[in-house]
């Protein structure tokens, strides 16, 4: 059954509904996959056997049966800062080795309730810290496309399990391009939805106005099966949106015939890579040929992004990551000698450098004397950002430009160069300063790495996105790109 991993979620579910194979037999699959192969990609942290065999078997009985949920029987795999009863939830950092989830996210609930299947958590960037994936305490996730490079970060260790036939899909978060970026750099389709659209409750946070869970798949279409089960309003989360679940699927086959596409010129700057440029704007045309009309917009405040974004999440870090404290959970240091002794060792040797780096910028922002220069001025500077958005959707329906300024670099290349990482997201920060939704989808490739192409949109338009990223997805075959001919 060695093609089993090249199928989409809509092959998979059919092929189910047809009897050609039974969950226990793809949850098998993939397990075995896991086993043989994920020790060179380092994708995953947590891998279980014997609980998704046993779910497999359950929705096994209720296919029998003839009532089932939609997603019965599809074996994912959580990114590892989404909580699962029962089971390690570390965020990637030493901090929660041992902390074992007492109950579910609101997010996994629902994907239970749709059937799906576990296969394990998924390595990444310490809590979510990161654009590379080098930053987890379990160290560095491999791109399956070329193993000397990076697969993105902090949702590393989804896009890369995923692109690799690990799981069938994946879930990830997205606080600065943490889903778009990975997905870009191992050819995947990721989408971070509207602020608040997924309920964050059971996600460890790290800047709270920021973080975005979301689905990460094979195709839009498939990522459209996950968010109907992911979506919804969560009275157990302040910040979730109480609004009606369009039903995705139904939107996504529509026509884009008329739909006003706007080019961002501020996205195909000196930095970007020029096989990015091309493949970007030959998608761009094939867009166009099916109907969409293509003009040039600008976002004049997308050049403060990157500074209004490193004090923003810092300093919410600097908030939420004050309950590690070595009292009462998580790591705690050796024979502490007192309590100040037990803060400072168990922080000091809990968290990895960029956490503590991160930690201690966001800190000095919100001190007194500090606040008014920093913190309040990135708050500015993000209200300016999100008005250029709002002024250019009155003018077009989206907005296309490339995810990433080039394809997956080197595993350490810029280990000790914090700027040139943190330009990684020069595309994609913008985008959760304004809460918007936007997905990034394979677009091309460069001398053998996948290029992401991506696409914004207005408020709660996950819908309209799915459906522009689907025609281009019929109309190219870069989702259909495997490393190593998937095997």
């Amino acid at each position: 059954m060695s093609e089993l991993h090249d199928k989409t979620i809509s092959q998979l579910l059919l092929d189910l509904d047809n009897k050609a194979f039974s969950s226990v037999e793809l949850t098998g699959h993939y397990l075995d996959r896991i086993e043989r192969l994920d020790p060179a990609i380092n994708s995953y942290i947590t891998v279980l056997r014997e609980p998704a065999l046993a779910r497999a078997a359950a929705m096994d009985v209720a296919r029998q049966k003839g009532i089932h949920p939609p997603l019965a029987g599809i074996p994912i795999a959580h990114k590892d800062i989404i909580c699962t009863q029962g089971v390690r939830t570390s965020a990637g950092s030493r901090m929660l080795d041992n902390f074992i989830a007492p109950y579910n996210a609101t997010l996994v609930e629902q994907l239970n309730d749709a059937g799906v299947v576990t296969l394990g958590k998924t390595n990444m960037d310490e809590f979510a810290m990161g654009s590379s994936n080098e930053n987890s305490y379990y160290g560095p996730v491999r791109n399956p496309w070329r193993a000397d490079r990076v697969p993105g970060g902090s949702s590393g260790g989804s896009a890369a399990s995923l692109a690799a036939g690990l799981c069938a899909a994946t879930t990830g978060t997205d606080t600065g391009g943490s889903i778009r970026q990975p997905a870009a750099f191992c050819g995947i389709t990721g989408l971070k939805p509207t602020y608040g659209r997924v309920s964050r409750w059971g996600v460890i946070a790290y800047a709270s106005s920021l973080d975005q869970a979301g689905p990460m798949a094979r195709t839009a279409e498939d990522a459209a099966h996950l968010l109907q089960a992911m979506a919804g309003f969560d009275h157990r989360d302040s910040t979730s949106i109480n609004q009606p679940v369009p039903d995705y699927l139904a939107q996504i086959n529509g026509s884009i015939k008329g739909l006003k596409i706007g080019i961002c010129t501020e996205y195909f700057d000196e930095g970007l890579d020029d096989d990015i440029r091309t493949a970007v704007m030959a998608a761009a045309k094939t867009l166009e040929s099916m109907g969409a009309i293509l003009s040039e917009v600008s976002l004049p405040n997308t050049q403060h992004a990157i500074p209004a974004y490193y004090v923003i999440a810092p300093a919410e870090c600097s908030s939420n990551l004050a309950r590690y404290d070595g009292v009462r959970f998580g790591y705690r240091c050796a024979d502490p000698e007192s309590i100040e002794d037990l803060y400072k060792r168990s922080r000091s040797e809990g968290f990895g450098r960029e956490v503590k780096s991160r930690i201690m910028v966001g800190t000095f922002a919100l001190s007194a004397g500090y606040y008014e220069a920093y913190y309040r001025k990135a708050q500015q500077i993000r209200r300016l950002i999100s008005a250029d958005f709002s002024q250019v959707f009155d003018q077009v329906d989206y907005i296309l430009g490339p995810t990433t300024p080039s394809t997956a670099f080197k595993l350490g290349e810029k280990v000790d160069d914090q700027v040139a990482m943190y330009l990684q997201d020069i595309y994609t920060i913008a985008v959760n300063l304004a809460g918007l939704p936007a997905i990034s989808i394979p677009a091309g490739q460069s001398q053998g790495l996948p290029i992401g192409l991506q696409l914004i949109g207005r408020h709660l338009d996950e819908g309209g996105l799915l459906k522009v990223a689907h025609n281009f997805q019929q109309a190219s075959d870069w989702h259909a790109q495997r490393p190593n001919d998937g095997q």
